[in-house]
């Protein structure tokens, strides 16, 4: 349920699969649009993350549509050499602006220093996780200021386990390894708390 949920947030059209691509459903879609356009009227770099090849696809789609460019899009499917010209290709052609990448593909090992902003438009729950995507941008060699963006959903389960994560400090120190498996150990009533309608 707390996956379907979290597609629902993204955009209907992840869960649904009814492959109607109309932007204007996604309120996060129309944030991200809201910050691209800035970021790229500004000559910026942006790292988008999400968890989902799917919704990555979808990412494509819409920004391609809108600002008639292909994104690069890195993500589990892709060849080593398709990998290392896509980082190339961002870190050193000022054309490549959006680079779209899957967490679980771009986890370790990139150094993406030609990014200034950094949107993670599904959150993964865990803070480690989160913060070594955003570490990305921040290697050695990073000479610019980098704005992280975490886009959830007001007033819906994403909300609430947001708040949770802030308030429990002990979240904080969780392994990447540990995943969301946490989220399964919430006794019955912090589960209700996350989905009761207030």
């Amino acid at each position: 349920m707390i996956l379907a949920l979290k597609q629902i947030c993204n955009h209907p059209t992840q869960f649904l699969k009814n492959n109607v691509l109309d932007a204007s459903m996604s309120g996060k879609l129309e944030l991200l649009f809201d910050k691209l356009d800035s970021i790229v009227e500004s000559g910026e770099k942006v790292l988008i993350f999400t968890q989902f090849t799917e919704m990555g696809n979808l990412l494509k789609h819409f920004i391609k549509e809108r600002y008639k460019e292909e994104p690069l899009f890195y993500h589990g499917g892709c060849s080593m050499k398709q990998r290392t010209e896509m980082v190339n290709g961002f870190q050193n052609n000022k054309a490549e602006k959006i680079f779209i990448l899957s967490l679980k593909a771009a986890g370790t090992g990139l150094n993406l220093t030609a990014a200034n902003h950094v949107i993670h438009y599904d959150l993964w729950w865990n803070p480690a996780v989160e913060a070594q995507a955003t570490d990305r941008a921040y290697r050695i060699g990073q000479k610019s200021n980098v704005m992280v963006h975490r886009f959830i959903t007001k007033n819906t389960f994403e909300e609430r386990i947001n708040e949770m994560i802030q308030n429990k400090k002990a979240l904080a120190n969780m392994t990447v390894a540990t995943g969301e498996n946490w989220i399964g150990n919430l006794s019955n009533k912090e589960l209700k708390n996350l989905f009761e309608i207030a």
